[in-house]
C-alpha cells in the first residue's frame, strides 16, 4: 500500500489537470472558503465539486418534477460523461456497488434529503462518497479522490497505473449528492476517515466567470465559485 505522505499544512498546491472534457460549473470550490464544503472532515478541507452543464449553463432541463419532487439521474448533462484520471499515478483504492439515486432540486425534496445526512455518516465512507476512485500521485504528493461515480462504470482496479487524460469511471450520482456531479479532493492518507485535505489547483483551463465576464485562459488556478470551467483544448 502506498505510503502515507508527510504533513504539508503549507505546500504548494497539487497541481491536476481536470478530470473531464467539456463544460462543467465549479461548486464548492476552495477559491470561495476554507474548508471549502464547511468541514475538516474526510479529507474535504480543500474539495471541489463540478456539474456537468450544456452552453446555456444548465445541468438540466426544468419541469414540475424539478420544482416539487425528484428527478432521474440520467435527465443531467453530467450523468454518464466520462470522468478522466487527473494526473498520472497507481490506483490506491476503489468501490462500487451503490446505486445512482433520483436527483433532488426542489427545495421539499432537498429537506427531506437532508433529514437522512446523519443517517449516511453513521454508514461510513461508501455512503457518503459513494461509488469512488483513489489515485496515489507520484513522489507522495499525496492521494486524489473522485467520488459519485456511476455505478458499474469503475474501468480500474487497485494497482492499475494511470495516465493523465486516461478515462478511469463515469460521473454518477451516488453516495452523498443531490444531482450528478464529480466531487475532487486531495488527501495525505488513502483513508478519508483519518485524511487530512491538501490544497489543489488545476492547469491549463479556460473560465467563464459565474458574474458574466469574458472567458478567460487560465494556466494555472482554481476556478471560483459558480464559474463554468474547460480543458482549453477541450
Amino acid at each position: 500500500m502506498p505510503e502515507r505522505p508527510l504533513s504539508r499544512p503549507d505546500a504548494a498546491p497539487v497541481l491536476l489537470a481536470l478530470p473531464f472534457t467539456g463544460r462543467w460549473r465549479s461548486i464548492n470550490s476552495p477559491a470561495r472558503r476554507v474548508p471549502s464544503h464547511g468541514t475538516d472532515l474526510w479529507g474535504e478541507r480543500y474539495a471541489i465539486d463540478f456539474v456537468a452543464v450544456d452552453e446555456a449553463g444548465r445541468s438540466a432541463a426544468r419541469d414540475w418534477r424539478s420544482r416539487w419532487g425528484s428527478e432521474p439521474a440520467d435527465r443531467f448533462v453530467g450523468f454518464g460523461r466520462p470522468v478522466l484520471a487527473p494526473a498520472d499515478g497507481v490506483v490506491a483504492s476503489v468501490h462500487d456497488g451503490e446505486s445512482d439515486h433520483e436527483a433532488r432540486r426542489s427545495q421539499l425534496a432537498l429537506l427531506r434529503y437532508a433529514a437522512g445526512q446523519r443517517a449516511r455518516l453513521r454508514l461510513g465512507v461508501a455512503a457518503i462518497a459513494g461509488n469512488h476512485v483513489v489515485l496515489a500521485l507520484p513522489g507522495q504528493a499525496g492521494f486524489v479522490a473522485l467520488a459519485h461515480l456511476r455505478a458499474s462504470s469503475l474501468l480500474v482496479r487497485p494497482g492499475d497505473r494511470v495516465a493523465v487524460g486516461q478515462p478511469i469511471a463515469e460521473c454518477g450520482n451516488s453516495g452523498n449528492s443531490t444531482e450528478p456531479h464529480l466531487h475532487l479532493q486531495v488527501m495525505d492518507a488513502v483513508d478519508p476517515t483519518v485524511a487530512r485535505g491538501l490544497p489543489i489547483a488545476f492547469a491549463c483551463f479556460v473560465e467563464w466567470p459565474a458574474r458574466r465576464g469574458a472567458p478567460a485562459n487560465r494556466l494555472a488556478g482554481l476556478p471560483g465559485e459558480g464559474s463554468v470551467v474547460a480543458p482549453m483544448s477541450g
